[in-house]
This record gives C-alpha cells, sequence and structure tokens, in this order.
C-alpha cells in the first residue's frame, strides 16, 4: 500500500470519477449518508454530467432537488423506506419505493444494482487503517467486499465497533468533511404511552432479550424496564432510550446466546448524548441487517421480545404500519423480521403497540377492516399480543371470534358499541 492510497482526496468531485453512466449509487440511511458526496453528484447532474443514475436509499433525513425530479431521469432516488423527506416525493411520483423487509434491503439492492458504488460516512481511520462505519451499518456494511467504496470522513461520526469496519485498502477514495450529525430527540411521551408501556412491562421477564421500535410507546417501554435485571439487546434501533439500561446495568447481555455480553444494533439515531455514548463503546456492536434482522437466528434466542408500533389492527388481528389513508407512509421496516423472530422464540413474545384513537378520539385505531389502499405490514397469522392504553389483546392461537372479542376490549370506550355492531354484522360475534 503506497502512502497516496492513505490520502484523501482534495475535494468531494473526486468521487465522480467513480459514478458510472446508467450506474447505480448505494447510500446509508439517516446519518450515514455522506452530504459532501451526494452534493457533488447531485451538482454533476444539474450541470448535465450523468446519465441514468439511481441513488438507492432508506430514509433519508436531507431534502434535496433531485428527490423532486429536478434532473429528470439523470438522477433518479429508490427509496426502500419512506421518510418525513421522501413521502411527499413519493406521492409526487418523483421517487420510488420498493417494499421489503428490512433483513432483505442487501439482497433486493444487490438484485437491481450492478456494481454499485457505495458512498458513507465513516470514522476517521484508526492506527491500523480501518474506518468504521459509524452510526450505520444498515444494509451498507453488507457491501463491504463486495462493492465499491467511496468514504465522507467526519470527526463527528462516533467509532463503532462489530463487523462495521472496511480498510482504507478496500475503498476507491475518501474526503474529510466534518459536520455535526443530525439529532433527532425522542418524541414527547403522554400519559396514554406509560400506560401501554407498563402492561408491556409487566410481560417481560428477567433476561429476555429485547427489540424495541422507534417513537413514543417504545421509548415509554424502555423507561419502565428500570427494574428489571440482565435484560439483553438485539434490535434494529439503537435509540437514546437505551443509554440509561445500560448505565444502570439493566441491559448487560449475560443471558443472550448471540452476542452474549453486547448490545446489538444495525443503526442508530438519536441525539449528541447517543452519539457521545456509542462512541468507543465496547458493549456495543453494529451488524448488517442481513444478521440483526434474521428471523432464522432470533428465533434461536430465549425469552425474544420483540415491541413495534403499527397504525391501525383490524379484527383479524392484521396490522397496517406502513399507510395511512390509504397512502403509504413509510415501508415494513424490520417489524415482520421480529415478530416472526418472536414467534420462534422458546418463550418469546411479540408486542404490537399503538394508542386506541386517532384525531382528537374521533378514529377508532381498532378497525373491522382496513379501507381501500392500506396495506397489510404484520399478518394474521404473525400477530401476538396488541396493547393499547386499555388492556393487551392476546391474540396467538385465538379464534377470529375470540380476536374481534379481545381486540374490542382493548378499543377506546366510546368506540366498543359501534365495533361490536360492525362484528356482528361480518358475523364475527
Amino acid at each position: 500500500m503506497t502512502e497516496q492510497v492513505l490520502m484523501p482526496s482534495a475535494s468531494a468531485e473526486a468521487v465522480l470519477q467513480h459514478v458510472r453512466p446508467h450506474g447505480h449509487v448505494i447510500v446509508p440511511l439517516a446519518n450515514g449518508e455522506p452530504p459532501a458526496l451526494l452534493d457533488a453528484i447531485e451538482q454533476a447532474a444539474a450541470d448535465g454530467h450523468l446519465e441514468g443514475v439511481t441513488v438507492h436509499q432508506m430514509h433519508a433525513l436531507r431534502d434535496r432537488p433531485y428527490l423532486h425530479g429536478e434532473y429528470g431521469d439523470r438522477l433518479r432516488h429508490v427509496s426502500y423506506f419512506l421518510s418525513h423527506i421522501t413521502r411527499p416525493c413519493f406521492q409526487a411520483g418523483t421517487v420510488d419505493l420498493v417494499p421489503n423487509h428490512f433483513s432483505e434491503v442487501f439482497s433486493h439492492m444487490n438484485r437491481r444494482a450492478h456494481d454499485p458504488l457505495i458512498i458513507a460516512c465513516a470514522a476517521p481511520p484508526d492506527r491500523h487503517g480501518y474506518f468504521s462505519l459509524g452510526v450505520s451499518a444498515d444494509y451498507t456494511s453488507s457491501f463491504i467486499g463486495r462493492g465499491r467504496f467511496f468514504l465522507e470522513v467526519n470527526e463527528h461520526m462516533p467509532r463503532t465497533f462489530g463487523r462495521n469496519q472496511i480498510h482504507v485498502s478496500q475503498v476507491e477514495g475518501w474526503i474529510r468533511n466534518d459536520r455535526p450529525l443530525t439529532q433527532v430527540p425522542p418524541p414527547e411521551m403522554v400519559a396514554d404511552d406509560h400506560t401501554i408501556a407498563a402492561f408491556v412491562a409487566d410481560r417481560i421477564p428477567d433476561g429476555a432479550c429485547l427489540q424495541t421500535g422507534i417513537g413514543a410507546i417504545p421509548n415509554a417501554i424502555m423507561s419502565a424496564l428500570q427494574h428489571h435485571r440482565d435484560l439483553g439487546v438485539h434490535t434494529e434501533l439503537l435509540s437514546d432510550g437505551l443509554v440509561d439500561l445500560v448505565e444502570l446495568g439493566v441491559v448487560n447481555g449475560v443471558r443472550k446466546l448471540h452476542n452474549r455480553t453486547k448490545v446489538v444494533g444495525t443503526f442508530a439515531l438519536g441525539t449528541q448524548r447517543l452519539y457521545d455514548f456509542l462512541h468507543e463503546n465496547t458493549a456495543i456492536e453494529l451488524w448488517s441487517a442481513r444478521y440483526v434482522n434474521d428471523p432464522r437466528l432470533l428465533s434461536r434466542e430465549r425469552n425474544f421480545v420483540s415491541i413495534n408500533a403499527t397504525l391501525s389492527v383490524d379484527f383479524l388481528g392484521q396490522c397496517a404500519s406502513e399507510t395511512l389513508g390509504g397512502h403509504y407512509y413509510s415501508s415494513s421496516g424490520g417489524q415482520v423480521d421480529f415478530a416472526r423472530g418472536a414467534m420462534y422464540s422458546e418463550g418469546g413474545q411479540g408486542f404490537i403497540v399503538l394508542h386506541s384513537t386517532a384525531a382528537h378520539g374521533t378514529v377508532s385505531r381498532i378497525v373491522p377492516q382496513f379501507g381501500v389502499g392500506e396495506v397489510v405490514t404484520n399478518s394474521k397469522n404473525t400477530v401476538d399480543k396488541v396493547v393499547t392504553e386499555y388492556g393487551v389483546a392476546e391474540l396467538r392461537a385465538k379464534t377470529i371470534r375470540e380476536r374481534a372479542t379481545a381486540l374490542i376490549a382493548v378499543a377506546h370506550p366510546d368506540h366498543r358499541d359501534h365495533l361490536t355492531h360492525q362484528a356482528r354484522e361480518l358475523g364475527f360475534l
């Protein structure tokens, strides 16, 4: 290896030498996105120097002109999970969406993108010449040794461990661009969140291995677990709620089968406190989503507990977690991956959590049937426990009649009579 290989490029435009006509660019989700490199690629599209390039990414955090179709087919975005940024673009037809389970995103990208260029943020190289992909292992780390990498090195990116290391000899080039990571504060919790959290926490045994999704309710559940013992964490998202549990000694992973004593995730998103906690913390490992979200691996963990939020549940127990009002809102993410893993785990439990109503109580989120355009994320055959602020509906191995009865019991009292009438009309009661 020559000294030249070790040196960063002078400017982000160096990445353009590696972007091929009709080529594909893979970008990590959230803070793994390299802003300066994407700026350079986007400027090249604006100047007419790109032809038919496709960018593949989950959950973009930064708005960009190309997402709105500014450069036509010169530069186009394919999403694997819509964010608040890409959601309106998808509705406008300037962004495409690939349905997926998070565990399969790498294989989908690998199928669609021939000889891709992977551009990613990374922590500075260590004395051995290894970069860390920091807060986003996701699908990106699975391309190490399988794709061409160009990195944007940022001193603010925490150096994390796990299967997210890439040696300088494995990259086409790299630049320096030091800028703070985007912070996403935990959503504010309301009384109903804590009520739901208490129902769930009471059913989690000491020594369980946890996966929690994103949102106020999962955060409330993390805060409700502070008196538990010997919990493990194997989850796609590492968030601020984890920090207190590790520092209190509640999460230590000593009863885990896989990655014993380690907290395992595939990406992190939160505040600076979380990013500081992750930096050079050997208790935390970030692995690819192919590993973290694999239901076959999860099924071998004893007492694996999956906790995910949904938008509505019908009388059969089907969960619509990615559409709202018949329009796409996000995507499947890892919800089904973890629900299936919990289903086959010895002592496993799968919790689906939601408030009983929306629109200030006027709309029940327990519904008889889904409307036109609503997409089922978690199937009736996989769902286990549905939790609202009014209790827990146990659905596993239950009949349709028993399911409808249990779900109406956890619906808001103002809607129960109407739901009961509709259940009878459908022949469910």
